[in-house]
């Protein structure tokens, strides 16, 4: 029932990018189209996350949370992109999980958030 009722309500994806090297983000791009708010939502609910408190060595490349129309309360994502350009790395910030998914993974959430394909960052 929970989900059938989450499914029907309004989301969107607040994305924003680290500007420069420090912990400064700008707003990326808003995602209304409820496909690709559906797409990126079926790929988080499919992680197998770890259960860990990680400190990375630089502030996150990507910020993001799905963003319910009339609620407050969003759960915010951090996301890496690795040295290799092909592989992401993503934690919860509230609930101390982190996970490193896979290049096919990656590579489909990475478009799916910024519409940009992963192997053509610099």
């Amino acid at each position: 029932m929970f989900i059938a009722g989450c499914l029907n309500q309004e989301q969107n994806i607040d994305v924003q990018k680290r500007t420069g090297d420090e912990n400064n983000y700008e707003d990326f791009k808003i995602i209304t189209n409820n496909e690709q708010v559906q797409k990126v939502r079926k790929i988080i609910d499919n992680i197998d996350w770890e259960t860990a408190k990680v400190q990375m060595i630089r502030p996150a490349d990507y910020r993001f949370a799905f963003q319910f129309k009339n609620e407050a309360k969003a759960v915010l994502y951090e996301l890496w992109i690795s040295p290799n350009k092909d592989k992401v790395e993503l934690i919860i910030v509230a609930g101390n999980k982190y996970v490193q998914l896979d290049k096919n993974t990656s590579a489909e959430l990475f478009e799916a958030l910024t519409g940009e394909k992963l192997s053509d960052q610099k």
